[in-house]
Order: C-alpha cells, then structure tokens, then sequence
C-alpha cells in the first residue's frame, strides 16, 4: 500500500526507531548523523554516544535506516520502535527438507509497528531466494511443526468482516535474490502475536502451502517498543548484543 496523505502524517509524528550503533567519538557520532539526514524521511537524529545509543525519528523503513548505518562501516541493531506494546518482528526462516544445509536459515524479516488503532507498518526484507513476486501472508496457526505446511489457512479468511486482514502484501525480489517492502495495513499488533507469517511464491488457491526452497515461515512475535529494551548482555547465553549479532548473522539475519 502507497504511503501518502494523513498516514504520512502520523509517520512522521508517531514512528520512533532506537538502535544499538558502535561510535568512538564526536566525529563517529557526526558520520551517522549526517548520513541519516542524506537518507530522507528523517526528522531527528539524536545519537548518544556514551549509551552507544541512537533515536530516529521519520518515515524511513528501519531495514534502509540500518543499511544507511551500516554504509558507515557500522552496524546496528534495532532497540526498540514504537510505543509499548505496539511492535512485533517476525524472523522468516526456509523449513525446505531436501536441502539439509539451507534448512533453517534465515532468509528473511518482518518488522512491524502499529501506527494507530486500525493501522499497522510492516517492513519486510528478504534475501537468498529465487527472483520473483512474493506474497507476504499471516496464517492462522503459529504451529511451526511442519513448515509452512502446519500454519493453516490466511487469518481472517474464514469470517466475511476479516475477509483480506491476513493478505500483507507483496515483496519483488531481483535477480540477484534479494527484496523488501514497506507496507501499511489494517490490524492491530496485538492480535497477530503467536500467528506465524508465510513469504511464498505459491498461491494459496492451488492448494495447501508446502515447504518449497523459496517459501518462508517465522511467528509473529512481541518486539520491545522505544526505551524497553536496555539489555546490554543476554541473560541466557551471557553473550553481549554484538556477540548475539555475530551470531545471528552467520544464520543469514538481515
């Protein structure tokens, strides 16, 4: 869905982003922040150097807001976004058996972040797939046991009223196997936490889903809005954040 209008108002007055960022010193703290500016859609840039910390304000989509930072020769992790309550990430992984070694990579991932009460974003990338039109879906089951194949049918589909509410939207992946989309649609974050989300070429109308090489699955979890997440060290692995970030990365994790 195009962002225009009032819901580009409420963009620039309500999405809020906070990213874990590596600085050393004022002229770190400036390259960031310039660059963030170059990106377009931003309104604030407030980087914090001594909390390692740095608050976006705008409409850019959190993916390009972390490659911007990432141009830099830094990385970033997202903290937080939105209000309490009000975000949700779905990490998209291949569940496809006949290659064992690409079986539960990461391939993909959906952010989200409630704009209002009938109105959520939904920033979705992907990578390592085969180029084409991708439909983005959330299901009714979270039962991840079987790939895509267990999740059910699109949410929402058997009820008249909620007839289209699980249909996202699409994602155009290139040639060179990479894709992403910033999409608005009507649900609320908190009715869609423990569904999963499907990314597939297949057409539900064909028949069931099956766990194809470039279909993908994740649940739909709650996200920490801004400010509530000030882990610094994970509690069950004793890993710091970029130790866990060089991890995830090695999983495919964009």
């Amino acid at each position: 869905m195009e962002i225009q209008g009032q819901e580009q108002l409420m963009l620039v007055n309500l999405k809020q982003t906070v990213f874990a960022v590596p600085m050393k010193c004022g002229d770190c703290v400036k390259h960031v922040s310039d660059t963030l500016y170059d990106l377009g859609g931003i309104s604030k840039v407030d980087a914090n150097l001594k909390d390692q910390l740095v608050l976006v304000e705008g409409t850019a989509a959190p993916s390009a807001i972390v490659k911007a930072i990432q141009s830099t020769g830094r990385d970033a992790i997202l903290r937080g976004s939105g209000a309490a309550n009000s975000a949700a990430v779905s990490i998209l992984e291949s569940f496809h058996e006949e290659d064992p070694e690409k079986a539960r990579n990461v391939r993909g991932l959906a952010r989200m972040v409630q704009l209002s009460p009938t109105l959520t974003l939904v920033d979705l990338t992907v990578s390592g797939v085969s180029a084409g039109t991708y439909r983005a879906t959330i299901r009714e089951y979270g039962d991840l046991s079987d790939g895509a194949a267990s999740t059910g049918p699109v949410w929402g589909a058997a009820a008249p009223t909620d007839a289209g509410r699980g249909l996202v939207g699409t994602v155009e992946v290139g040639a060179e196997g990479s894709g992403s989309a910033f999409i608005t649609h009507p649900f609320q974050v908190w009715e869609v936490i423990g569904h999963a989300m499907v990314l597939t070429r297949s057409d539900d109308a064909a028949g069931p889903l099956t766990n194809d090489a470039d279909t993908l699955v994740g649940i739909i979890a709650r996200s920490a809005g801004i400010w509530e997440n000030d882990k610094t060290v994970c509690s069950c692995s004793g890993k710091t954040l970029w130790e866990e970030r060089s991890d995830e990365r090695k999983k495919g994790m964009l």
